[in-house]
């Protein structure tokens, strides 16, 4: 509805006629029929122009402040009521701006648009773990033919790399093939100089480097992570090393690798260089033997093992000794390839894909192809939350995707608009599923940016964050009255993180004391002999842990796009540390700012459950000063942590009014049977 046109004195016609602000979905109180507006509309079109500026630059709570002081003048305005939400989002505060989105929504303001952002944020209020008992549905395919030219024959491996591209295994046409998230070709290898030899399976050891392993070769193939052959394990035979027809691999938390060798029916065991050690699987007490062994997975303590002859699952433990069997006899029919996910067995049988809980055994079918002859040979989870199931009989390449995802579509947000440079505008969009996971691998002609629904002109595609070489950290030390007498620990430990962070453009020190404090903010060579006796933050009985992680995250927001806060402590927590700021608010602040959350205990005490909320509901992981592998990793899991950040640049059309206007932006995003979208808006500089 229009808003009524009223009798303006002279000076504010003078002071304000100029200012006019383009509402993208209601016209209510922000300005006239005939462009002209009161003192109300003209003081609130100041302060939300403030408070799209300061939101821009990351000062969520300033803006609140602008909105809210635009609001006191236009108090029914949708659009400013809107920008509330989204400010009150970013700051953490969910359940305000689910109450602002809620309001606006119901007076039909947003449409669909924002009824599914409302949904979205709310269903993530809710954390719940990964279950087995999840049914997915096809996304999409990659056919190994397409109008006639082959893109590879016979698929019977995928491994998902963290960019959102997956490396197939041809089996038929003897190659490694780099497949981005649209279906084209990146790369392929056709492994070293006399070529693959009937590959079977492709891993990834947890030194990066790639392992396959070739059936008619007898042997595997050791590449760099980039593809580079290195070597080769294993050879034609029956004695120890040697091999005939081996299928899937696997490796354990200890770096030794495990082979289904076929034709021998059994399982072989090399070291991480690939020193042959002993192989398994023949008759033992209570046991008979291995007939078929094809699937091969290492979870926990236990070595599992798939019999296409029994058509059932086995266990054993590291050394070979036969423990039980997990899934009985015709269970399944001809299973291939078993993999871990979030602790459950993932199985390709047939025509379908089953999980399967290596405590109890029981199964449920996550994955059916239809009655259509197939031959499922393996079934991963790649980056973006999908399955990639490849079918060498209809040599093609599923993308399986939860069924609430496929309908839900993708979620969407403008998180910044630089028009710094106008006519030049940048900026960041963000892409995610429904549960908070990055989608990583898209590329431009995933995007369509218009402004009033038109294209934009000159669009670039600028980057994408996953891609990133480089990370902000900051480094929070515990300063509680717990942490008295681990000196030598935290040093020790602060040390060791400082040692491996090459690739940390900016470290920053916070000392969780009374009253949190930044204590350093530069280099990571500079700290090199830290040393907390140097901190100026005393130990304190009380520490507000809520104030030191949004003090932690503030300078991050405006970092590089990959950031991190590191807790180290000695995992207690003080009375009243979640006191201004709930455990919730702690962690929305944190991920819907996309902040990597990692905590090193200086203790083998089990941390306070404050700590495991905080990590457990954000991504990053927990690590111990004492674990045999170090902390080195903390970095490069840090660096290696989905990111589903996107830059453009493009050149606008619109009118700026000599910068008082406020101008729109538009973004669709499509991947597959999937899209999503976001709109939002944004002012030139003043001239």
């Amino acid at each position: 509805m229009k808003a009524l046109r009223r009798i303006i004195p002279a000076f504010f016609v003078l002071v304000f006629s100029s200012q006019v602000l383009f509402s993208q979905s209601v016209t209510a109180g922000l300005y006239s029929s005939d462009g002209l507006r009161s003192a109300e509309e003209g003081f609130a079109a100041q302060e939300f122009r403030r408070g799209v500026q300061a939101f821009y630059r990351g000062s969520f709570n300033e803006s609140i402040i602008q909105f809210e002081k635009a609001l006191n003048y236009l108090p029914e305005d949708s659009l400013i009521m809107d920008w509330l939400g989204k400010a009150y989002y970013h700051s953490g505060m969910e359940s305000t701006a689910l109450s602002s989105w809620n309001r606006i929504s119901e007076e039909g303001y947003g449409g669909l648009l924002l009824q599914n952002k409302i949904e979205v944020v709310r269903e993530r209020r809710i954390t719940s773990d990964f279950s087995r008992e999840t049914r997915y549905t096809e996304a999409g395919s990659f056919p190994g033919l397409y109008n006639g030219n082959q893109i590879f024959s016979g698929p019977v491996s995928a491994l998902p790399n963290n960019n959102g591209t997956v490396w197939v295994l041809a089996y038929g046409s003897n190659e490694l093939v780099e497949i981005n998230v649209n279906g084209t070709v990146v790369s392929r290898i056709t492994g070293p100089i006399n070529g693959f030899d009937r590959p079977m399976d492709i891993i990834r050891l947890n030194d990066g480097k790639l392992l396959v392993s070739e059936s008619a070769g007898d042997r595997l193939a050791l590449f760099s992570r980039k593809g580079k052959f290195i070597k080769y394990i294993g050879q034609k035979g029956r004695s120890l090393g040697e091999l005939l027809g081996p299928q899937y691999l696997a490796e354990d938390s200890r770096n030794n690798i495990y082979v289904s060798d076929y034709g021998n029916s059994r399982i072989d065991v090399f070291d991480k260089d690939g020193n042959p050690l002993f192989f398994f699987g023949g008759k033992q007490k209570n046991f008979a033997g291995l007939k078929g062994p094809t699937g091969i997975a290492a979870l926990n303590e236990s070595i599992f093992v798939c019999d296409d002859v029994k058509d059932c699952i086995y266990e054993f433990d590291r050394a070979g000794n036969f423990r039980r069997i997990l899934c009985g006899e015709k269970t399944f029919n001809r299973p291939e390839s078993m993999k871990v996910w979030n602790d459950f067995l993932v199985v390709c049988d047939s025509n379908k894909v089953i999980s399967v809980d290596p405590v109890s055994g029981s199964t449920f079918e996550c994955v059916r192809t239809g009655n259509e002859p197939t031959r499922l040979t393996s079934a991963v989870p790649d980056v973006n939350g999908n399955i990639i199931v490849t079918d060498v009989k209809n040599n093609e390449v599923y993308v399986m995707s939860k069924l609430k995802e496929l309908v839900g579509g993708l979620f969407v947000q403008i998180e910044r608009v630089d028009a710094s440079k106008f006519p030049t505008v940048n900026l960041e969009v963000r892409v995610e599923n429904r549960h908070r996971n990055p989608v990583v691998g898209l590329r431009e002609n995933n995007f369509y940016i218009t402004e009033q629904k038109r294209p934009v002109s000159k669009l670039k595609f600028t980057g994408a964050s996953s891609a990133n070489e480089f990370c902000d950290v900051t480094l929070i030390i515990d300063r509680s009255s717990y942490a008295e007498g681990f000196d030598e620990e935290i040093n020790s430990v602060v040390r060791e993180l400082v040692d491996s962070m090459q690739s940390v453009s900016t470290l920053r020190v916070l000392s969780a004391g009374k009253v949190p404090a930044m204590e350093y903010k530069g280099s990571p060579s500079a700290l090199k002999m830290f040393n907390v006796n140097g901190l100026k933050t005393p130990l304190s009985k009380e520490v507000p842990l809520d104030l030191a992680y949004r003090l932690a995250a503030n300078d991050l927001i405006n970092g590089e796009k990959k950031r991190a806060v590191i807790f180290v402590s000695a995992g207690k927590s003080t009375a009243s540390a979640f006191g201004k700021y709930s455990l919730a608010e702690t962690c929305a602040y944190l991920n819907n700012n996309h902040i990597y959350v990692a905590s090193v205990l200086v203790t083998e005490q089990v941390p306070d459950e404050e700590f495991d909320y905080v990590v457990k509901n954000t991504p990053g992981k927990e690590y111990y000063m004492f674990q045999t592998e170090g902390l080195g990793s903390v970095i490069d899991d840090l660096m290696d942590e989905p990111t589903g950040l996107y830059t453009f640049s493009y050149v606008s059309a619109l009118s700026t009014n000599f910068g008082e206007k406020y101008l729109p932006v538009e973004v669709e995003t499509y991947l597959l049977n999937r899209s999503g979208r976001d709109e939002t808006g944004y002012f030139s500089p003043l001239q």
